[in-house]
């Protein structure tokens, strides 16, 4: 084993509105079945990181749900192991994590007793296959002192200044790097994946604490650009962040492209999950679907078109649904109309109910009404 894993999984984001009030971004249901989370975990496991920490912080309770154990994604071992690191408090130390660099910092006791040389360090809102061996074996062949997963983005919809752009030399080596720019200089963005040698780390993080800095991006990335060899390593393969609410609603779309589902379905490696024991999809006589995924332990009565339906969703007589994704135990009651939505979970939707969000622009729904007495 080469590198232990930190999964970066704490932060709140306001960008996502109703969404996130409720569970941390790392949390979002995406593509049916699983969690945002599950793609990077999934990516530890098949790059044979077997020691995998994934640092919680606000809104956690679902996430901790979600990774209450550690065999749905092969890292249940006597050697290795995945741990959920949450704040406490200690002698020295009394307060939430102020930064992605704090948070490393307060956990530091965990890089002690670890082994392995190296640190494979990642986001929790991204959805995306990668083989950290290569990346890792790439770090070593630069010699480099850090090494960041960059991309070209392309998508002229995409916007840039969400993103840390970077503008990297012939040899590869970044020679500028900007956090959320205002105007983006270059259309290569970095992916929040990075590799490094694991006493460095520690040494850094140590020194950032000593004074006062808190972010691994603005101080230590950006800090030691011009100090430290730090390279970047192109992904040629599909990725997405979701942290806004346009981004989320688009990446789940994607997966309604046959490509993009068999890219991470059936191509190896795997994407793995936690399993829910539930039935099949029931599909009654008058529905109809087109284009749409359909998760377990849901029940189908009127029309789904270009739309995502998670687990234990109720569709009644003569509803339409378009464009929208449902999210987990939804019940939607008879003659309602529901298109360019995302429905959050365990709402109840009452008969005879219409919503329709605007061309171009995605309406959350929030229903709490109770479920059982309509």
């Amino acid at each position: 084993m080469k590198a232990v894993g930190i999964v970066l999984a704490g932060g709140s984001n306001n960008k996502m509105g109703e969404l996130s009030k409720r569970r941390a971004v790392a949390a979002m249901p995406v593509a049916g079945s699983y969690r945002c989370i599950d793609f990077v975990l999934s990516n530890m496991s098949n790059s044979h990181i077997q020691k995998v920490a994934v640092l919680t912080q606000y809104n956690s309770r679902s996430l901790n749900e979600h990774l209450n154990s550690s065999k749905w994604w092969d890292f249940g071992r006597k050697q290795g192991g995945l741990y959920v690191l949450t704040p406490y408090i200690t002698e020295e130390s009394n307060s939430w994590y102020q930064g992605t660099a704090d948070s490393i910092y307060q956990n530091l006791h965990f890089l002690r007793t670890c082994h392995e040389p190296y640190v494979v360090i990642t986001s929790g809102d991204c959805v995306y296959k990668m083989d950290y061996d290569k990346l890792l074996d790439y770090h070593i062949q630069k010699k480099a002192d850090i090494t960041v997963a960059v991309k070209d983005i392309d998508d002229a919809s995409e916007d840039l200044h969400r993103y840390g752009i970077v503008r990297m030399g012939e040899d590869d080596r970044i020679v500028n790097f900007e956090e959320k720019p205002q105007v983006a200089q270059t259309n290569t963005v970095s992916l929040g994946v990075y590799v490094i040698r694991r006493r460095l780390l520690m040494e850094l993080i140590q020194k950032a604490h000593e004074e006062g800095r808190t972010d691994f991006v603005q101080d230590i990335l950006v800090r030691y650009k011009d100090v430290k060899k730090i390279f970047g390593y192109k992904h040629e393969g599909y990725w997405k962040n979701i942290g806004t609410v346009d981004a989320y609603y688009q990446t789940n779309k994607d997966f309604l492209k046959k490509e993009v589902r068999d890219y991470f379905f059936r191509d190896y490696p795997n994407i793995y999950s936690k399993v829910e024991d539930l039935p099949p999809a029931k599909f009654n006589p008058g529905s109809l679907m087109k284009n749409s995924l359909v998760s377990s332990g849901c029940i189908v009565n009127g029309e789904v078109t270009d739309s995502i339906l998670f687990k234990k969703v109720y569709v009644g007589n003569n509803c339409v649904i378009r464009n929208s994704i449902i999210l987990n135990d939804v019940y939607i009651g008879d003659n309602t109309v529901i298109e360019n939505c995302i429905v959050e979970s365990r709402d109840t939707i009452r008969a005879n109910s219409s919503y329709k969000g605007e061309e171009g622009k995605v309406n959350i729904v929030v229903e709490k009404n109770e479920r059982y007495i309509l």
